[in-house]
């Protein structure tokens, strides 16, 4: 949908001479064209004439420089979808955009009819030599001798039918003779199959005589055809040789020019700002929108909208989207004019870090994966034993992974002082999406954790927060997860990952609820995460991107938030990893727009004025939105300086595997593939990686022996139950789930582990 918005809205900004109707010999316009991965659709200006489609950045352009043209005469037309065009011939593919559905339809009415004008201008030419030019005399004498051979190879088979059919005529004679004579019956029989045989030689005969005049007929039908096609090729070539001399003086006149730039930048340095009128042509490559406008894509299961800036004098909406957005630092977040002062309240942060943590890890080792190593390791065995190495992975566990969602957990700091529960909305949502900031760059799988293997983060002195998890189940995987905040808010989840290998890409859908309760409103929010997919894992370059939809809820005041992750396309105009949303109250009435991508900021926008507007290209009524300008809510840290060495950790992740003293015994930080890995010593991490696994299968025989004997016995058998973590029925979602049960970091402080297993 905003796809068609922008088209709209760029047609909107720079209007252009009406187009002739689409029956006429000439149709002019703006399409979108899709240039590169960098660009995108880029919007130029389209004239089709004579059966040919030329396309250039402007309408000035149309004097002098031609950017391509396409024959229609042999291109194929097709239509993608609603506003899609695809025209190809030979090996050159257009993919162009039209602004709207009827204005893609007048596209292609107008393609179609002036690609069957020009099939017939080639094709339906007049036979009259009078009319024509000869190709050229040689070329004439060629076509009349090779006819006049066909001609005179045609009589000489003639002939020789003639002879076949009065030899044949007379054999039938003699044979009719002999039918008549008293021969015996078996001499009879073999005359008639003769007569027969000859019958059939003779229409055969004249049958191939037939195919040869049809032959001969046909050849001297298209023998004028054959000639315009030789006079095509070789004006199209003539009009390649002009074309390839007029690029070579322009690529001339581009150095000229570059090497005279400097000179003309110093003389006109205020061309751009003085002028308003001259600041159009120099952005003509650019998108053509109106400045004051956004365009959203609409949820799948609610009405399109669009939103409208309102007018701000003292401050432009572009200017808003930079402000704060260069360092990425919590204090540039606090700026939002729109929200209540207690969102912006910094009380909070009197908090200090109090201790400093490592800022690098050992940079990841060059090694090659061999994939025969692997393979020959695995001939003869069971698939659940089957090794894999570390080379996969990066040295964190799915535990960690997990608790860098809390890498932004100043946003939830921000919400817990929110007087109003859609601004806290906002938040929330901005902080669901922060969690996947920083997967962009991570294609390396976590270590899959060990059953009963924790994971804790305190930094309740520094950040006022203590985060645990625990891998409750193996089969399936799960883990749960608690953080209690002195700020005023407790988040908990239980996670269990399903993956889908579909050949080309793996998809990663974690499964289960996420919870967050704020204490002094009493509000509480759920959602659940979107669809992870990894690419190329067969082939080329790993690359993640995240898709799906996300409903978040306040169970408290039934009031809910709308985020859309769109999937990438290649063909999309839109910005990568874009995600967009609506915050609602109790009545569905929309109060904020949310927008950005997941890898960079989320912004929001108070929503002044809402009214319906026209339907859109599927029929369905759109909803549009007057907004304040938006503010920014959540900015990505930059990663830390040889990061891409470091598995592209953030700064939190660099810390996450730090040794601290008086964790528990089954922390991931003690776990020893990990930390070999960690250290770069490989083949070791793989030895140690395979000892553990083989040690945890002897465990789970282990109780599935003590499970068999309990139920031989009679007895009931308990099974493995999580040592922090039991089973609970959620009463807002209905589901069971573990959720925390206490006493972990009372063992800590009193390092009481006596209850741990020993898992490593």
């Amino acid at each position: 949908m905003s796809e068609q918005g922008k088209g709209s809205a760029a047609s909107a900004s720079a209007p252009a001479a009406p187009p002739a109707a689409p029956g006429s010999d000439t149709y002019k316009g703006w399409l979108f064209k899709w240039t590169n991965y960098l660009k995108g659709y880029q919007r130029r200006w389209f004239v089709l004439s004579n059966g040919l489609l030329s396309y250039y950045r402007t309408q000035a352009e149309m004097a002098h420089t031609c950017r391509g043209t396409i024959n229609l005469a042999t291109a194929h037309i097709d239509t993608e979808d609603a506003c899609n065009i695809v025209l190809s011939s030979g090996g050159r593919t257009y993919h162009l955009k039209a602004s709207t559905e009827v204005e893609r339809q007048r596209w292609v009415t107008a393609l179609e009819l002036a690609k069957a004008k020009a099939i017939r201008m080639m094709n339906d030419q007049s036979d009259d030599s009078g009319d024509e030019e000869p190709t050229s005399q040689s070329d004439r004498s060629e076509i009349q001798g090779t006819l006049k051979i066909l001609v005179s190879k045609l009589d000489d088979l003639s002939t020789c039918n003639d002879l076949i059919a009065k030899h044949g005529a007379a054999l039938q004679r003699s044979l009719s003779e002999l039918e008549g004579l008293k021969v015996p019956l078996e001499g009879g029989e073999k005359i008639k199959a003769v007569n027969e045989r000859a019958t059939l030689f003779r229409i055969t005969s004249n049958a191939m005589i037939n195919a040869c005049r049809d032959f001969l007929d046909l050849a001297d039908t298209h023998s004028r055809r054959w000639q315009r096609a030789l006079q095509y090729e070789r004006e199209q070539r003539t009009h390649l040789e002009e074309t390839i001399e007029q690029l070579a003086k322009q690529h001339n006149s581009l150095e000229r020019a570059w090497r005279e730039a400097p000179t003309l930048v110093s003389n006109k340095p205020s061309a751009q700002t003085t002028n308003k009128g001259s600041e159009r042509p120099l952005k003509e490559d650019a998108s053509d929108e109106d400045e004051d406008t956004e365009y959203f894509d609409a949820m799948e299961d609610s009405p399109a909208f669009i939103t409208v800036t309102a007018t701000d004098n003292t401050q432009h909406r572009r200017s808003s989207n930079l402000s704060g957005a260069s360092g990425g630092h919590p204090s540039d977040w606090i700026q939002d004019d729109h929200m209540s002062p207690g969102c912006n309240d910094v009380s909070g942060k009197e908090l200090q870090p109090r201790r400093r943590r490592r800022t690098h890890i050992p940079d990841k080792p060059n090694y090659s994966l061999n994939l025969w190593s692997i393979m020959k390791n695995c001939i003869g065995k069971e698939l659940s034993k089957i090794p894999m190495p570390v080379n996969f992975n990066e040295p964190l566990s799915m535990l960690q992974r997990l608790t860098e969602d809390l890498e932004y957990h100043e946003l939830l700091d921000r919400a817990a002082r929110c007087d109003s529960s859609l601004e806290q909305m906002c938040l929330v949502a901005a902080f669901s999406v922060s969690s996947y900031s920083t997967t962009v760059h991570r294609t390396a799988k976590p270590f899959n954790p060990l059953l009963g293997e924790t994971y804790e983060l305190d930094r309740l002195e520094e950040f006022g927060y203590r985060s645990l998890c625990e891998q409750v189940s193996h089969h399936p995987p799960a883990a749960a997860h608690h953080v209690i905040s002195k700020q005023g808010w407790t988040l908990w989840q239980e996670i269990t990952i399903a993956s889908k290998f579909r050949g080309k890409y793996l998809s990663i859908m974690p499964l289960g609820a996420i919870h967050l309760h704020f204490q002094s409103s009493g509000n509480h929010y759920v959602w659940r995460k979107v669809t992870s997919t990894v690419h190329n894992i067969i082939v080329g370059k790993l690359w993640i991107d995240q898709s799906g939809d996300i409903e978040i809820v306040n169970h408290r005041t039934k009031e809910t938030c709308q985020l859309k992750f769109s999937p990438y396309s290649y063909f999309s105009r839109d910005v990568p990893r874009k995600v967009t949303g609506v915050v609602s109250d109790s009545g569905g009435q929309a109060h904020y727009i949310l927008s950005g991508t997941w890898d960079d900021k989320m912004e929001s926008a108070k929503i002044v004025q809402s009214s319906r507007g026209g339907s859109g290209s599927e029929g369905k009524q759109k909803t549009v939105y007057q907004t304040l300008s938006p503010k920014l809510l959540w900015k990505k840290y930059p990663l830390p300086e040889n990061a891409e060495n470091m598995y592209h950790f953030s700064a939190l992740a660099l810390t996450l595997n730090e040794l601290e003293d008086g964790v528990g015994l089954t922390d991931s930080r003690l776990r020893p593939d990990q930390r070999l890995m960690e250290a770069g010593r490989w083949d070791e991490a793989n030895s140690e990686k395979q000892r553990l696994e083989e040690k945890q299968r002897a465990v789970r025989r282990r109780r599935e022996a003590e499970a068999s004997d309990a139920l031989d016995d009679g007895r009931e058998y308990e099974g493995y139950q999580p040592l922090w973590f039991h089973q609970r029925r959620n009463s807002i979602t209905g589901e069971t789930n573990f959720v925390y049960k206490g006493g972990y970091w009372e063992s800590k402080e009193r390092q009481d582990w006596n209850t741990s297993a020993d898992i490593f």
